[in-house]
Order: C-alpha cells, then structure tokens, then sequence
C-alpha cells in the first residue's frame, strides 16, 4: 500500500513539476513555428485530408480487381397444386440455392485508370495546400513574434521616459523648494509624469496584448505565456535585393500556390478524360458456380441436402458489352463542363502567378520604402537627442523653462517610437521577400 501511495505521489510531482516548467518556458521564435506547425488545427485538418486521399488511392488500386461475392436463398411455397385433371392436393416445397461469382471489368473507356490518376494526383494536391498552409503559419507566426519585439521595445523606451519624467520632477521640486522656481513649474513636471505612467500602461497593454495574440496563434493557454526577447540588430541595406526577378523566377518555379494551381489543371484534364469515357462501350465478364436443393411433402424419394447440391452443381460464364448509343445528353454535357472547368483552372494559374507577383512587387516596393523611411528616423532620432540634451542643459543653466524642454522631450519620445516602429517595419518585410525566395524566415 505504502508502495502505490508513494507511485501516486512521483506521478502527481512530475506533473507538477511539468506545468511548472510550462508556465515558466519562454519560446523561441523557432520553438513556436515548430509547435504551430504541429498542433494547428488547419495543418492536422490538412494532414487528415492526406490519410483520407491515401485511402482513395488505395480505393482506385482495388477497381483494377474483380469483385467475388457469395450468395444462398430459401424459398418455401405453401399451397394447392394441381397434379392431375381435377386432382388437387395441398403441396409444400422448400428449394435452398447456393452460389458464388466473379465479376470483372474487362474494359470501361479507361475510366478506372484514370480515377487511378486522379487518386493519386488528388493526393499530391493535399500535400501542397497542407505545405501552402505551413507557409502562412510561419509567416503569421514571425510577424506576431516581430510584433511582441517591438511593443516589448516601446515598453522599455516609455519605463525609460518614466523615470526621466520622474527624475525631471525631483529635480524641478528641489529647485521649487529652494524658492528657485516657481510652484507651477512642479506641477507642470508632476504632470508629465502622469503622462509618462499612462504611456507606460499603454505599451503594457500593447505588450500583453501582442503576447495573447501569439499564444492564441499557438493554441496555448494565455496564462504566463512568454516568448525569449532577443536584440533586433540595426538593419543595413545589405539586407536588401536589387533586382526583384529573382525572386519571382524562384516564386514561379517554386511557391506552393503556383504548384497547387498547376495540379489543378491536371486534375481537370483527367476528370475530362474520366467524362469522355462515357462515349466508349464497356465490356464484363463473369464467372458464376451453383447449386441448389429442393424437397416436398408430396415426395421422400428426395436425395439428401448434400447428395443434391453435388448433383445440381453447375457453372456459367458470361460476358457483357454494353454500347452507349444515347444517354440523354449526359455523356455530352459532362464533358461540356468537364471542359469548362480545365478552362478555369488554367485562368486560376494566371491569377495565381498574376497574384504572386502582385504580392512580390508590393513586398520589395514596401521593403525598399521602408528601408528609406527606417534611416530617415534614425536620423531624426539622433537629432531629436542631441536636441534634448541641449535643451536639458539649457534647462539646467535656466536658460529654458520647463513647457519647452517638456515639448522637446515629447519630440524626441515620438522620433524613438517612429524609429522603433520603422526598423520593425523593415525586418518584416525583408522576412517577407525571404519567404518568397524560400530563404529560412526563423533565423
């Protein structure tokens, strides 16, 4: 007993100790698209799609097969039978048959070939949308771990303006009380304070919010999810492509949803093949083996059940042609729609790549402004401090009162976060055109 008891308590401390390390784990940008790519409903509904086409595949291969069935029927008459001219007598006779056939499709039209096919074809299908499906995963797990970084950013700029704000107000209440300025000076500096504690609680709820974004993209419990904050480096236009054909060359070659639409073309081909096999004759052929047993009140000379089944036994072969001669117009219109439909698919190829190109060209236009408008702000940032720091002296000579080197400080909070925002902003989108060129995104 004591045994089973002390079992139970190593069990429950693993456990224990499991949602411990849980709710203190901080993912890494690579650990959540692993984990997305595992456990997201869309990817095990695609996956699921994949077994099910496995299935069909499987299901096509048996068409090729003949199928061989067993059968046995009871028939038991009750009644008045005449035997001769106005003789009459109550008759009963029970008739027991046995049989078991084989029946093959010789010829079709090829059609179960090409539900072979298509099986198979239907199959590599799944398998692109489910790699389609990864892609967008991926790309929208990046992008909230990009957005985690930079609230995580504002957060820590706004607690840094906090306690400069905080400082300035220490320093403005000394001088109020040393008579030096004036008491609405220190007001004013209390109030920037507030200011500054409201800016704070904000990039917090910013940052928990994009915190619950992610967890909620991974399909884990929000409660104490975290991610690894990691350092942003600078970007450099090293980062940047030159000539965007490249990318669309590999795009066009390469990106699941080219591939995807050029399957479809090839399923619709063959669905207009499996159309047109309602044009040809169709040939079967079957083998049967019977026999049966019959008995009557009327009668006891019957031979035994087995005695009669192996005196009755028989074979039949046969084959059957059928020729389609008018059908009502199905076979015509089947392969009318069956037509329009490869017709679609080739225009859903020409939108997909027209599509493609579309996102590839937006990408590097918005990645090469942004590039621009990143160094723009680094340089409006580094001239907003030297600004503030000058304006912070001046305050300290009291050649500049508190309204503005508050509204310089203001300035230089708004270049910080448009700074912050832009470098984001480009690393995105250079992940981006990675993404199109089949580059890595998680590194």
């Amino acid at each position: 007993m004591m045994k089973k008891k002390n079992k139970i308590l190593l069990v429950l401390a693993l456990c224990f100790s499991f949602t411990i390390y849980a709710q203190n784990k901080q993912w890494t940008l690579q650990e959540a698209v692993e984990y997305a790519l595992q456990n997201n409903i869309s990817v095990k509904q695609s996956q699921n799609a994949i077994l099910s086409g496995e299935q069909d595949v499987i299901a096509a291969k048996g068409q090729f097969l003949p199928t061989l069935s067993f059968s046995t029927n009871y028939n038991l008459n009750i009644g008045t039978e005449q035997l001769f001219a106005g003789q009459f007598v109550d008759r009963t006779s029970n008739t027991i048959s046995l049989g078991a056939g084989i029946n093959q499709t010789i010829f079709n039209g090829f059609r179960t070939l090409n539900l072979y096919k298509q099986s198979k074809l239907s199959n590599e299908i799944n398998q692109l949308e489910l790699a389609r499906i990864q892609d967008d995963i991926s790309l929208n797990v990046v992008n909230a771990y990009l957005n985690i970084l930079f609230n995580k950013e504002n957060l820590d700029a706004a607690i840094i303006q906090l306690g400069f704000s905080k400082k300035q107000f220490d320093q403005v209440k000394e001088l109020v009380d040393a008579g030096v300025q004036p008491r609405a000076n220190m007001l004013d500096t209390e109030a920037n304070v507030f200011q500054e504690e409201q800016n704070v609680t904000v990039a917090k709820n910013n940052y928990d919010l994009s915190l619950l974004s992610m967890a909620q993209l991974l399909q884990l419990p929000v409660a104490n999810f975290d991610v690894q904050i990691i350092d942003v480096n600078q970007p450099s236009s090293n980062v940047l492509y030159e000539n965007i054909q490249p990318i669309l060359d590999y795009a066009y070659k390469n990106r699941n949803e080219v591939k995807l639409a050029e399957k479809q073309i090839e399923n619709a081909a063959l669905s207009t093949e499996i159309s047109k096999s309602g044009y040809y004759p169709s040939l079967t052929g079957n083998y049967n083996y019977g026999s049966n047993a019959f008995y009557t009140n009327l009668t006891n000379l019957e031979n035994s059940f087995f005695t009669q089944i192996s005196d009755n036994k028989g074979h039949g072969f046969g084959l059957r042609l059928s020729v389609p001669i008018f059908s009502q117009f199905q076979n015509r219109t089947s392969v009318a729609k069956s037509k329009i439909q490869e017709e679609n698919a080739k225009l859903n190829l020409d939108q997909a790549k027209l599509t493609l190109e579309s996102n590839i060209q937006r990408a590097f236009t918005d990645a090469k402004a942004s590039y621009r408008t990143f160094e723009a702000s680094k340089k409006a940032l580094l001239a907003q401090e030297l600004a503030l720091q000058n304006a912070q002296d001046r305050y300290n000579l009291g050649a500049f009162n508190a309204f503005d080197l508050e509204q310089t400080r203001l300035r230089f909070v708004n270049a910080q976060t448009a700074s912050i925002n832009a470098k984001y902003d480009f690393v995105f989108k250079t992940k981006v055109l990675d993404f199109y060129l089949g580059k890595p995104i998680t590194q």
